[in-house]
């Protein structure tokens, strides 16, 4: 007991509150936190949760040997932890790079940073697009058909192009139903829509390894889900067994929707009111906003 309390007064001594605390202490206490809070939030979505779990363990014991002097044991972990810590960069690349690219979708950089800003000058995709993929997904739902249509947003798609079939046509509900028809060449896989033309088909996507996803759900959404975590682009999901639509953005899986809800979220990947919106900031209401609507 007595090298317990020896050891928190030669090691916690020096800890004590600042005299003065400025505006730049409390600053750098909100983003430390937001940093902190955020960091663990993801790691707790990915298997590098296990990882944190087992060095929470080696934590532990360290501190016991410090405590008691076990000097084998302390000299053990001095000399693994550099090894350690570079085989956990190799063993969790995959999360690294995910968390990277999840940083690089935030808003906030988007706000910050502009990178391209003629995407945001047109419409994404017609409203005869739109009505066509919500007809040709609901005749879908109603036949039982599976089918995976991937909306082309900021990010470029183009390397998941490469893994299909390049079809280049325009949006049509008969050519979408006709590619996921049963026994068809271009059925299996995922169809990929950039403005108002059908790219390619036949697309494989990355599969989600996120624990926390339903069992039941099978490669079909895995593979929506997939996507939405390494790009930003809204995926639409019609389940084969069920008949059900669902809808992946941003990781996230949203089941069981009808025509009204997913012709919402096509109007917000539209973006079509942004160029209003720019327009009535400098100059009011505008002559051709009719046009522009």
């Amino acid at each position: 007991m007595e090298a317990i309390k020896n050891y928190f007064y030669n090691y916690f001594m020096w800890i004590s509150l600042p005299k003065r605390i400025e505006p730049t202490d409390i600053i750098e206490i909100c983003i430390l936190a937001y940093l902190i809070y955020h960091v663990v939030k993801w790691v707790k979505t990915t298997r590098a949760w296990t990882l944190v779990k087992g060095l929470v363990v080696i934590a532990v014991f360290w501190f016991l040997a410090i405590v008691f002097d076990l000097n084998v044991i302390i000299w053990i972990i001095k000399n693994t932890i550099n090894v350690g810590i570079i085989a956990i960069v190799i063993i969790f690349q995959p999360e690294f790079r995910k968390a990277l690219e999840q940083l690089g979708q935030k808003n906030l950089v988007k706000s910050i940073i502009t990178f391209d800003d003629s995407k945001d000058r047109v419409e994404k995709f017609s409203d005869h697009t739109l009505g066509q993929i919500v007809r040709a997904t609901f005749e879908l739902a109603r036949a039982k058909t599976g089918a995976l249509i991937v909306l082309e947003e900021d990010i470029s798609l183009a390397d998941f192009e490469s893994t299909g079939i390049y079809i280049d046509s325009l949006v049509s509900s008969e050519l979408l139903i006709n590619i996921f028809e049963h026994n068809t060449p271009l059925h299996d896989g995922a169809v990929i829509i950039r403005g108002n033309r059908i790219t390619a088909a036949t697309c494989y996507l990355p599969l989600s390894d996120n624990m926390q996803l339903s069992k039941d759900l099978g490669t079909r959404h895995r593979a929506g889900i997939g996507i939405s975590e390494v790009t930003d682009s809204l995926t639409i999901i019609v389940s084969e067994e069920t008949g059900k639509v669902s809808i992946a953005k941003g990781g996230k899986l949203i089941r069981n929707v009808d025509g009204d809800y997913l012709r919402t979220k096509l109007v917000d990947a539209q973006k079509k009111t942004n160029e209003v919106k720019k327009l009535k900031l400098w100059k009011g209401r505008i002559k051709n906003e009719r046009e522009v609507d």
